[in-house]
């Protein structure tokens, strides 16, 4: 069984990351870039909008090394301080193309 382990984080932090997941046994993963859409993240500047963009880390994880690897990049970034990002887990009932 396998866990999918969402992170979404500032433009530029997707590295940390990564680099935090690999160091607790993760192969890798996928950044794909973003932009916050809430009410929240839209600042105006000269009339024109400004929308933060972000970067999110798709990591596949064994069961076994989920609660390891997130607690890895939970401790690289601080979830705790307003706007630094989500970080979620999500059960994969199935998965192909992943070579042992």
């Amino acid at each position: 069984m396998y866990n999918a382990i969402y992170a979404i984080v500032q433009k530029g932090a997707a590295g940390d990351v990564v680099e935090a997941a690999r160091a607790a046994g993760a192969r890798g993963g996928t950044i794909i870039n973003a932009r916050g859409s809430g009410a929240h993240d839209a600042m105006k500047v000269f009339a024109m909008p400004i929308v933060p963009e972000r970067e999110i880390v798709l990591i596949l994880s064994d069961k076994d090394s989920t609660e390891a690897i997130s607690a890895a990049i939970r401790e690289r970034i601080d979830f705790e301080r307003h706007g630094a990002g989500i970080l979620f887990v999500m059960a994969v009932s199935e998965i192909y193309g992943l070579a042992g």
